[in-house]
């Protein structure tokens, strides 16, 4: 199945698309659903964050047997990422890293839109 929504560059955005991961709830473990909403939370929160256009971030998930994948569009150029090392002054910033850590796979894709992407696999 595959679920798709619209949400204005706001703080909120990232609960907003929490709530999107509760359509699965009974669908997938829940260990599953607790790395997605992790993930989806970072990636949704990086675009309101960093894409200083005003609009909209749209959320795709498309679950299957095997796995969950997220996309998250902005208006944004796109980017490099760059791995950090934690030390002081780094408190922040690293969505991509637990995304790097926790997903099967992920990638950024840029085009008209930027897409940020990862896949979980489905495990019982």
């Amino acid at each position: 199945m595959v679920y798709s929504q619209s949400f204005p560059k706001t703080r909120a955005a990232a609960a907003h698309a929490r709530e999107m991961l509760a359509q699965m709830d009974g669908a997938l473990p829940e260990s599953t659903l607790d790395d997605a909403r992790l993930l989806t939370s970072e990636l949704v929160a990086n675009a309101v964050e960093h894409v200083p256009d005003d609009g909209a971030v749209e959320v795709r998930m498309d679950v299957s047997d095997e796995r969950l994948r997220v996309e998250v569009y902005d208006n944004g150029a796109g980017f490099e990422w760059v791995p950090r090392r934690a030390g002081a002054g780094n408190e922040r910033g690293w969505g991509l890293h637990f995304t790097d850590a926790v997903a099967s796979r992920w990638a950024v894709e840029r085009g008209e839109r930027t897409c940020v992407w990862f896949e979980l696999e489905v495990r019982a």
